[in-house]
């Protein structure tokens, strides 16, 4: 796998050329050979898995024609439905969640049912002028970002002639650097000391140790595991989807979060405490899935054995939830 300038991993297909653009490569069924080279890293991979997704579907590799989607009425709404499926498919699940929470609560009501092609600057302007009395500006810059990367993609398939989001600014503020609290060693001391003796007890301890997302550490499995060497690798995530009530894994959130992390004194204790307990736990049915996911680096299909989970709840056997360490938390 090609490596930037800097030494890390660009993905498959990827690399980064000496005056810093990167270019990606890709050969469709025909054996023909597309390259396109892009400022920035995500440009590069969204082009081209778009290409991968379109040469699967219509065998016309990157060179995508109109026909290949629909006719030149395709709403706005169609055009979300078929991109949030097909070309961005292998997000991680919360962030396709947010992009379609953002489409749905905001988009939607303003240009859903307008044919793709006719959606000016000032359609999108309007909705971020709806949202400004009712939204923080975290909420704005999402749904920026989701209107940015949607119509960015429909101009690199062709199917509109230009990005009508340019000269389009949000400006409500989103919340600086200087306003996230971090916790200071003693003041982890005390939220363990005050975490003692609840079931979460070594979750949270864990995620101290090593910063592991809390899908991480819910998706952790044993095979993750480097005894010998005293390392946690992540390469996978895990949450609940309540509208759909089912389990779902996926990768971590970007190709750089994929990582091994040297444990500490500390998280090596715990997680030889947690494997000294599997015999004793609940045993629920929902362990017998094998979920199936898309690893982000290689496009390949993943597997995630539940039964293989490192963290059970003892009282129902299974995984607990996002939502259910928020509420403890």
């Amino acid at each position: 796998m090609e490596k930037n300038l800097k030494g890390k991993e660009c993905g498959k297909g990827i690399c980064q050329r000496k005056d810093g653009l990167y270019l990606a490569r890709f050969v469709d069924k025909a054996g023909k050979r597309h390259d396109k080279c892009f400022q920035k890293l995500p440009e590069d991979r969204n082009w081209l898995e778009e290409a991968r997704v379109l040469d699967r579907q219509g065998g016309q590799g990157a060179e995508v024609r109109e026909e290949n989607f629909a006719s030149h009425d395709m709403t706005v709404d169609a055009w979300f439905e078929f991109w949030i499926e097909n070309i961005v498919g292998d997000l991680a699940p919360n962030t396709r969640r947010n992009y379609r929470e953002r489409y749905v609560n905001n988009i939607q009501s303003v240009i859903g049912k307008m044919p793709l092609r006719d959606v000016c600057p000032m359609h999108c302007k309007k909705i971020l002028i709806e949202m400004d009395a009712d939204y923080a500006g975290s909420t704005f810059r999402q749904t920026y970002i989701a209107m940015g990367t949607m119509f960015r993609s429909a101009v690199m398939n062709g199917m509109i002639p230009k990005h009508p989001m340019d000269g389009v600014r949000y400006t409500k503020p989103v919340r600086v650097p200087s306003d996230i609290k971090y916790l200071t060693v003693e003041e982890q001391e005390k939220f363990l000391e005050a975490a003692k003796g609840s079931h979460n007890y070594y979750q949270y301890a864990l995620i101290l140790e090593t910063g592991l997302r809390t899908g991480e550490m819910i998706g952790l499995t044993w095979d993750c595991i480097d005894w010998e060497k005293r390392t946690l690798t992540v390469n996978k995530t895990l949450e609940f989807r309540q509208k759909q009530t089912e389990w779902r894994a996926g990768p971590p959130k970007t190709v750089t979060s994929y990582r091994t992390i040297p444990l500490t004194n500390r998280a090596y204790d715990i997680l030889i405490a947690v494997h000294a307990s599997k015999e004793f736990w609940k045993q629920s049915p929902v362990l017998d899935q094998t979920l199936i996911y898309v690893d982000r680096r290689t496009g390949q299909n993943s597997t995630l054995v539940m039964r293989n989970l490192v963290f059970i709840n003892f009282r129902t056997g299974e995984p607990s939830k996002n939502s259910s360490y928020d509420t403890h938390f």
